[in-house]
């Protein structure tokens, strides 16, 4: 398999999983973490696509601000999504691991791949999925199961 593909895969799970987790978000009582985490999410997939593309207001783009209401959490996270998408589709693999420099947190110079950039916001997906996963118990409603392996595994007859 590509990394392209390996990429726009890992992205798509994500995007299932974290759809999922807006339903039961929808449920809850107190949304404030839920939706401070799924904005985080959002945003920091806008601020890494603006850095790689030298966007030069990417360095006052916060991770944490804007906080979106709930009913926006969707459509931002489809927006941000497909910036990815589009922007993984439109490499190849090799584009792909090549690096990109980008300003970082301390107002200097820094390079990584967009490969790299991506497997991270993905990684960073599930560990706030998680996250939420843990506030939706909280409050008394029982996560769904969101681990990847659901989505390959089946159960075979004797």
């Amino acid at each position: 398999m590509s990394m392209k593909k390996y990429l726009i895969d890992t992205f798509i799970y994500n995007d299932t999983a974290n759809k999922k987790l807006l339903l039961k978000i929808l449920q809850l009582s107190d949304k404030t973490g839920a939706v401070k985490l799924f904005s985080h999410l959002i945003n920091s997939q806008y601020k890494w696509m603006a850095r790689i593309l030298h966007d030069p207001k990417a360095a006052e783009m916060s991770w944490w601000d804007p906080l979106y209401c709930f009913d926006d959490l969707e459509k931002q996270w489809n927006q941000s999504l497909d910036l990815w998408l589009k922007y993984i589709a439109s490499k190849t693999d090799e584009e792909l691991s090549d690096e990109v420099t980008f300003i970082g947190f301390d107002n200097t110079k820094w390079a990584a791949s967009p490969k790299d950039i991506a497997l991270q916001l993905n990684y960073h997906s599930i560990h706030h999925r998680a996250q939420i996963q843990t506030l939706i118990r909280q409050q008394g409603i029982e996560p769904d199961f969101l681990d990847y392996i659901g989505t390959k595994y089946r159960k075979l007859t004797p």
